[in-house]
C-alpha cells in the first residue's frame, strides 16, 4: 500500500495541498484541494488573514480523509519574510503584515543608523528587500513599539501554522535567512545584531533544518480532520523548496524558480558576502543541507498576474502569451526590477508610465503590454547570467526553469534566445515536490538529496528550448 505524503504549497496568490507517493520507481503528485489567497487592506495596511488561511489548511487536510489518503507526513511552505509575533501566552499580537505594504518606507534608514548596509551584507549576505524582515521589525519598532516589546516569540508563516497543527514552536533555518538576522557564516541567529538593532533577543528561537519533526497533531486538530500525522519541516521557504526539484545532471547550471517571483541562480557551498555581490544585489539565502542559494530576486510573473487580473482574469495566461508574441516586434522595454511595479495601483498603467518616463514607445493594447514585460523579463535574465558568472567565474551550458513560469513556453523561448543557453522547463510543481522530498527523506524513502533528485529526473517531463 503506498504512503502518501502531503505538501501544502502556500503562495501570495494561491494555496494547493499536493499528495504524493512512489509508484513503481517514479513520483505521482495529486492536487486534492487548492484555495485563493491574497493581501487584505486592514486598517490601511496590507495584511494576511492567518484565521481564513488557517482554515483552508485544515480543509484540504479533511479531504486526504474524503479521499481515503492518509498522509504519514505533512508540512507547509510559503513565501518568506513575513511573520507573526506572540506573547507569553502565545496569543498573536497585532496584524500579520504582508512584505508588499508600504510601512517599511525609509526604515533602511533607520536599521543603517545601527549598521551600515555593507557590514549588514557582510554579516548575513542577504540582499536589500525594502519588505525583509529586518525592515518590518524596525517599521514596528519605530510605529509599535508596544507591541514588539510585549513579543516573547517571533515564527516565520509556516512556522506559524505548524504551531497551531502541533503545539509546538519551532524556527525553520532557510526561511529565516530571509530575514537578514542569520549570520550567513554561523548559519545561526546573528544575536549580536539583533541586540544593536533593538529587537528582543528572546524571541528568536532556536534555528531547525528541513527534515526535522516539528511534533504530531493536537488532539484538538485530530477531531477535527478525522486522523493523526506527523507533522515535518520541509524547506519552509517556497524558493529553497524549488530549488530541491532541479531536475538537471548538470554541475554548471542555473535555475530559476518562476512564478510570482523569479529566483535566479546557482547553488555553493559558501556564502559570497563581498561588496560586489552587495553592490549588484545578490543574495546568499539558506538551503537544504546548509547550502547557499545565491541568486538575485527579479520581479518576476507578478506583473503579468497583475495585469491578467485587471481584466477580471478574462484572459489566460497562455492567452497573454500569445498576445505577446502577436506584438514581439514592439520595442519598448522597462527595468522590472523597479519598486514602481512592486505593488501598483494599475500594472497597465505603471508600465506606460515607465515606458514614457524612459522616452520609450508607450502600449496600447495588453498585447504590447504583455509584450514589454516578457522581453524585459527575459532581458533581466540575460544579465543576472552575465553577472553570475563573472562573480563565480564560471561558465554555465544551461538554464533550469522550475515552478509554475516553467509552463510560460513564450517566456522560456525567450530567455534561451536572450541568454544564448539551452533552457530546460519542468517540473512545474517543484515546490511541492521539494516540500515532499524533505519529507520522504526523513522518512526513509529516499537516502539523500542525490537519490530523490534521481527519482525526480524520472518522474517529470521537461521541455528544453535551444538558443537561437
Amino acid at each position: 500500500m503506498a504512503e502518501y505524503y502531503l505538501a501544502v504549497d502556500i503562495g501570495a496568490s494561491s494555496g494547493r495541498h499536493i499528495l504524493a507517493h512512489k509508484e513503481n520507481g517514479k513520483l505521482k503528485l495529486e492536487e486534492i484541494y487548492r484555495f485563493s489567497n491574497g493581501m487584505d487592506n486592514k486598517d490601511g495596511s496590507l495584511c494576511w488573514d492567518t484565521e481564513r488561511l488557517f482554515r483552508e489548511i485544515l480543509a484540504g487536510i479533511k479531504r486526504c480523509k474524503e479521499a481515503g489518503k492518509i498522509p504519514v507526513s505533512m508540512g507547509i511552505d510559503t513565501w518568506a519574510v513575513d511573520y507573526v509575533l506572540l506573547d507569553n501566552k502565545d496569543r498573536m499580537l497585532g496584524n500579520a503584515y504582508g512584505y508588499r505594504d508600504a510601512r517599511t518606507a525609509g526604515m533602511d534608514t533607520e536599521v543603517y543608523k545601527a549598521i551600515s548596509e555593507e557590514e549588514l551584507y557582510k554579516r548575513t549576505g542577504i540582499q536589500k528587500q525594502p519588505f525583509n524582515t529586518i525592515y518590518q521589525l524596525m517599521a514596528l519598532k519605530m510605529k509599535k513599539p508596544e507591541e514588539l516589546s510585549a513579543a516573547a516569540t517571533m515564527l516565520m508563516l509556516p512556522d506559524y501554522f505548524h504551531f497551531l497543527l502541533t503545539g509546538n514552536k519551532v524556527t525553520e533555518y532557510t526561511n529565516a535567512t530571509s530575514t537578514q538576522l542569520v549570520n550567513a557564516e554561523t548559519k545561526d541567529w546573528d544575536r549580536d545584531l539583533i541586540r544593536t538593532l533593538g529587537y528582543p533577543s528572546g524571541m528568536f528561537l532556536p534555528l531547525c533544518t528541513p527534515g526535522t519533526e516539528v511534533g504530531r497533531f493536537t488532539q484538538e486538530i485530530r477531531e477535527q480532520v478525522g486522523f493523526d500525522c506527523r507533522v515535518v519541516l520541509p524547506a519552509t521557504h517556497d524558493t529553497a523548496s524549488a530549488v530541491m526539484a532541479v531536475p538537471s545532471l548538470l554541475e554548471d547550471t542555473l535555475y530559476i524558480s518562476s512564478g510570482t517571483w523569479s529566483l535566479m541562480g546557482v547553488e555553493n557551498e559558501f556564502p559570497l558576502c563581498t561588496e560586489e555581490c552587495r553592490r549588484l544585489n545578490f543574495t546568499n539565502e539558506g538551503g537544504y543541507d546548509y547550502r547557499y542559494r545565491f541568486l538575485k530576486n527579479i520581479m518576476g510573473l507578478w506583473m503579468i498576474q497583475s495585469v491578467r487580473h485587471e481584466t477580471g482574469d478574462a484572459v489566460s495566461f497562455a492567452e497573454l502569451c500569445r498576445m505577446a508574441e502577436e506584438e514581439k516586434d514592439f520595442p519598448s522595454r522597462v527595468d522590472v526590477n523597479s519598486e514602481k511595479f512592486l505593488a501598483p495601483e494599475n500594472m497597465q498603467e505603471a508600465v506606460k508610465e515607465a515606458c514614457a518616463g524612459d522616452g520609450e514607445k508607450v502600449p496600447k493594447n495588453i498585447g504590447q503590454t504583455a509584450a514589454v514585460i516578457y522581453q524585459s523579463l527575459a532581458i533581466s535574465y540575460a544579465k543576472t547570467l552575465e553577472e553570475i558568472e563573472k562573480i563565480t567565474g564560471r561558465h554555465y551550458e544551461e538554464i533550469n526553469i522550475v515552478g509554475g513560469g516553467a509552463n510560460a513556453d513564450y517566456l522560456n523561448r525567450l530567455t534561451a534566445e536572450r541568454t544564448g543557453r539551452k533552457t530546460a522547463a519542468g517540473p512545474g510543481e517543484a515546490t511541492a515536490i521539494g516540500n515532499v522530498i524533505s519529507q520522504m527523506i526523513s522518512g526513509g524513502e529516499f537516502r539523500n538529496l542525490f537519490e530523490a533528485g534521481q527519482c525526480i529526473r524520472e518522474s517529470f517531463d521537461v521541455k528544453e528550448y535551444e538558443p537561437v
